[in-house]
C-alpha cells in the first residue's frame, strides 16, 4: 500500500502565497509522475499542475505564471508553490501519484486525503 500525506494548507488573504506538500510512504519502486488537483465546492475536480520524474511540468491555465510544482525524488515528496493567491483558488487540494511498486509492476494510481485552501479577506 502507498499513503500520500498533504499538508500546507491554511487561510491567506487574496495576493499571499502557500507552499503545500505532498509525502509519500509505503512500497515505492518508482513515481513516474506527481500532480496535483483541486476540487471548489460544487464544481468538478481538475488538474492544477503535474510533473514527471524528469522534473517536466506542466499547468492548467488558470495557474500559470503563479504557481510552480516542484518534486524531491530522494524524499518522494512534491511541492506546490502557489504564489499571487486569488479567491478563486480557494478549493480543496489533492496529490496524485503514479507508482511502481517493483519494476515489473504495473503503474497504480494513489490519492492524498486533501489539503484545505481558503483565500479570502
Amino acid at each position: 500500500q502507498v499513503q500520500l500525506v498533504e499538508s500546507g494548507g491554511g487561510l491567506v488573504q487574496p495576493g499571499g502565497s502557500l507552499r503545500l506538500s505532498c509525502a509519500a510512504s509505503g512500497s515505492i519502486f518508482r513515481i513516474n509522475a506527481m500532480g496535483w488537483y483541486r476540487q471548489a465546492p460544487g464544481k468538478q475536480r481538475e488538474l492544477v499542475a503535474a510533473i514527471t520524474s524528469g522534473d517536466n511540468a506542466n499547468y492548467s491555465d488558470s495557474v500559470k505564471g503563479r504557481f510552480t510544482i516542484s518534486r524531491d525524488n530522494a524524499k518522494n515528496t512534491a511541492y506546490l508553490q502557489m504564489n499571487s493567491l486569488k479567491p478563486e483558488d480557494t478549493a480543496t487540494y489533492y496529490c496524485n501519484a503514479q507508482v511502481k511498486w517493483t519494476l515489473m509492476s504495473p503503474v497504480m494510481s494513489y490519492w492524498g486525503q486533501g489539503t484545505q485552501v481558503t483565500v479570502s479577506s
